[in-house]
């Protein structure tokens, strides 16, 4: 017999080298992807080729077995198998069969409303790249059991690394099990697992079938797409259907899910299982049945994600004598060739008919045309039982244009009961993100109340950000900058900075810890505003920790200029600890804009949800606009962590506030730079801070004792200056005016600078700032009277003409 990836393998110089069984399971296609040329096909999992169901599950079920007799009875009572969409729904939900005491969750990429979710991640090389988690129990997930992860190929191994991230970082445990027929990873790939496993400090054992991997030549995509382009052709029309689709609505048992999409526990299995030989006697009821004819060939087509009950009904159907194969409709493109040698040979298009939320386009069924079904089942879920589905373009028409006999099974779609609000909605938001899965910092620093975003690409060109903020088109918290990579002149500036002022820094957490502990009762809950309150935040931790014994609580949140503080970040710290207890911290004021939007959100908060009332005074380690009244210094100066981006905040991005990334029930995002680990000095800025509390604790004693005494009422001069500058520059608006030595590095770092005001004779603050402009081709105007240090002014018109040629401009979303 022909392997069926010879056709490829001829053409490209793809070899398959492994274990013996792998020619067997596994064949070779083209597809129509931009990442990714070759197809690893798979003989026995169901979806491209056709299959008897019990190779099908058979397969899944017994690695379920190998799972269970790995972690044993205990364990595997404690564990939760969660399998991929779209082509590993019904290869998990076997091995959770197999495994027998553990329930089942599958990915999605159909959001439910009402059901929130409780994770997401990336898949790189996919064609449709995000999941989503969406249990309707939010604890399904929480246990501290092993989770068994579940994939059709482990071939680079990002997918399952991107959700153990992800869920780790909300969930740790200490086990994962990787399940998938086949091992196709690359030497530097496993290395990559061991060590990432590592890292998090838990077990990762992977159960396969086989094991091998893909050989592939220099230019192989290139090559992959100029063959996709000489041998595809448009879908001929299909020939008139031959009768209409009968159609058999299941008597499926009431209460149980259809799928793993929500949640699929043992109870469910049992229920199904009881249910399963009525279910198949109500298909096999509809099949043609002529007296005296041999059995006729059927095909259970299953649809998309929902890939287990069909599998189940065609398992029933081949037990009882029917002559069954079962694959599945599928989004993924691919090329047909009618070859022996290649695994797709036949391909129906149509379009999709569960109105997706990603829009509509083009469905797949292949190898079903032409392989001499005498019947086809073609079970939906009730949800895809749409006009789209019986169109005369529509998956029924194509199929009964080349199979004599078509039959419509419909399966209800389960719908989970709606979520209960306070206080129970708390438990639904997950637990804050913590190094080392989500930044450099050590996880009992500081716990990020984000959502991980680190896999999405959201930073643009700062000239395409700011034409697009300034015109309105895009908020400035709907993209990131791209990431400023200092050069070795500036890395010796910061670290000459740190250096000189490592001791005025000590003495002003001191002096704003101080403060915080004399006025604040009880045991304050340090909540910083990411990120450049964030490493204030860290070090006044440290402070009370080192001085007092104290381990105070310290989260980073986000607030957004002109959109407010994360509610949800509110509603957890409010779930977790008193509100009266919240310190918010920052690590400057400029004229004091965070100071009011703080206060703003807290108050319509308050309105909104009512309970106890957060504090809105921040502390800050410095407060040059005299806006608030808890700080370490009114003095304008350099403070290191403000000359860097992520490299100086644990490897956090700015956070992100963008309406297709974060739902109402979500945590704002943020991006975690593990690439840039080799240039970060997060860590090397607070040790240097950190050595120098002792020095300086006598005159941090005296100025706390002084400042208690004193007015510290905000003046709001800051706000004042800045309203002057704006007219008297003629930029009319105070958003583009940015005062202080930390905001006017935010602003040749991040924005379009127009020029730099600085205080005549400031020194070694500001060289830092004159680099930077120098090398942005930015003017220092030296003025006299000015009450910072320095202000930078924004480019008040700046425009680059359109949105940018490669189409990844900041749009309002």
């Amino acid at each position: 017999m022909v392997w069926s990836g010879t056709w490829v393998a001829e053409r490209l110089g793809v070899e398959l080298n492994g274990d013996e069984q792998l020619p067997g399971l596994l064949g070779l296609a083209l597809r129509r992807n931009p990442r990714r040329a070759h197809l690893l096909v798979s003989n026995v999992l169901g979806k491209h080729v056709p299959q008897r169901p019990s190779v099908v599950r058979d397969a899944g079920h017994a690695l379920g077995v190998r799972v269970r007799d790995l972690l044993g009875d205990e364990d595997a009572a404690r564990s939760v198998v969660l399998g991929y969409a779209e082509t590993a729904t019904g290869l998990g939900h076997s091995v959770a069969d197999g495994l027998g005491l553990a329930p089942y969750l599958h990915s999605t990429r159909r959001p439910v409303d009402g059901v929130a979710p409780a994770g997401g991640f990336e898949e790189s090389h996919s064609h449709a790249t995000s999941h989503l988690l969406l249990p309707e129990d939010p604890k399904l997930l929480a246990g501290d059991g092993p989770l068994v992860l579940v994939d059709d190929e482990f071939s680079t191994g990002n997918t399952v690394l991107n959700t153990i991230r992800d869920l780790h970082a909300r969930y740790p445990r200490d086990r994962y099990v990787i399940v998938a027929l086949v091992d196709m990873r690359t030497p530097a790939d496993r290395d990559r697992l061991t060590a990432f496993a590592a890292e998090i400090g838990a077990r990762v054992d992977l159960l396969t079938l086989a094991a091998g991997t893909v050989t592939l030549p220099d230019g192989v995509l290139e090559k992959g797409q100029e063959l996709v382009a000489r041998h595809e052709t448009a879908p001929a029309p299909a020939p008139a259907p031959r009768a209409a689709a009968s159609r058999v609505v299941l008597d499926w048992p009431e209460g149980v899910p259809d799928g793993g999409r929500h949640g699929f526990t043992p109870e469910h299995r049992t229920r199904l299982e009881a249910a399963l030989p009525a279910l198949a006697a109500q298909v096999a009821e509809a099949l043609p049945q002529a007296p005296g004819a041999p059995q006729p060939r059927v095909l259970v087509l299953g649809f998309e994600e929902l890939m287990y009950a069909p599998l189940r009904l065609g398992t029933e159907l081949e037990r009882t004598g029917h002559d069954v194969a079962y694959s599945t409709t599928t989004r993924s493109p691919v090329l047909a060739v009618d070859d022996p040698g290649y695994a797709i040979r036949t391909r129906l298009v149509f379009p999709a008919h569960d109105a997706p939320a990603d829009g509509p386009g083009e469905r797949y069924a292949y190898n079903v045309a032409g392989a001499g079904f005498d019947a086809v089942v073609a079970v939906v879920d009730s949800v895809a039982d749409t006009p789209d589905l019986h169109a005369p373009d529509g998956l029924l028409a194509q199929l009964a244009a080349h199979v004599p006999h078509v039959v419509l099974a419909v399966v209800p779609s389960y719908v989970p009961a709606p979520a209960t609000e306070a206080p129970e909605r708390s438990s639904m938001l997950p637990e804050p993100l913590r190094g080392p899965a989500f930044s450099s910092y050590a996880p009992e620093e500081v716990g990020w109340l984000l959502q991980d975003l680190s896999d999405v690409e959201l930073e643009a060109p700062t000239e395409e950000r700011e034409e697009a903020i300034q015109s309105g088109g895009a908020h400035y918290a709907e993209s990131l900058p791209v990431e400023y990579q200092p050069s070795a002149r500036y890395q010796e500036l910061f670290q000459a900075a740190l250096e000189t002022s490592a001791a005025r820094i000590a003495r002003a957490v001191g002096t704003v810890t101080e403060t915080v502990l004399a006025e604040r009762p009880g045991t304050p809950v340090l909540v910083s505003l990411a990120r450049a309150g964030t490493p204030v935040g860290v070090l006044m931790r440290r402070w009370a920790q080192a001085r007092h014994g104290l381990d105070l609580p310290h989260y980073a949140v986000s607030i957004v200029r002109g959109r407010g503080i994360d509610t949800n970040a509110l509603r957890w710290l409010a779930a977790h600890h008193d509100p009266a207890d919240v310190v918010f911290v920052d690590g400057w004021t400029g004229k004091g804009a965070i100071t009011r939007e703080l206060a703003e959100a807290l108050e319509a908060h308050r309105e909104k949800h009512g309970g106890p009332a957060f504090d809105p005074e921040i502390a800050v380690l410095a407060d040059p606009g005299s806006c608030v009244r808890t700080y370490g210094t009114r003095e304008d100066f350099l403070i290191p962590s403000a000359c860097l981006n992520s490299t100086v905040s644990g490897l956090i991005s700015r956070t992100v506030l963008r309406a297709d990334l974060v739902g109402p029930d979500d945590f704002h995002g943020g991006k975690f730079y593990r690439e840039l680990a080799g240039a970060d000095v997060s860590n090397d800025f607070l040790d240097a801070v950190t050595v120098r509390f002792d020095e300086v604790a006598d005159s941090v004693d005296a100025e706390v004792k002084e400042l208690l005494s004193a007015d510290r009422t905000p003046t709001w001069e800051g706000w004042a200056a800045v309203e002057r500058i704006s007219e008297e520059y003629g930029i009319h608006d105070v958003n583009l005016v940015k005062p202080g030595v930390g905001e006017t590095t935010r602003v040749l770092l991040r924005r379009i600078p127009w020029k730099i005001l600085a205080q005549r004779g400031a020194g070694a603050d500001l060289a830092h700032v004159r680099l930077l402009a120098e090398q942005r081709g930015v003017p220092v105007e030296e003025v006299d009277g000015l009450p910072y240090t320095c202000v930078g002014l924004i480019h008040p018109q700046y425009t680059r003409g359109a949105t940018g040629a490669d189409g990844k401009a900041v749009v309002s979303q």
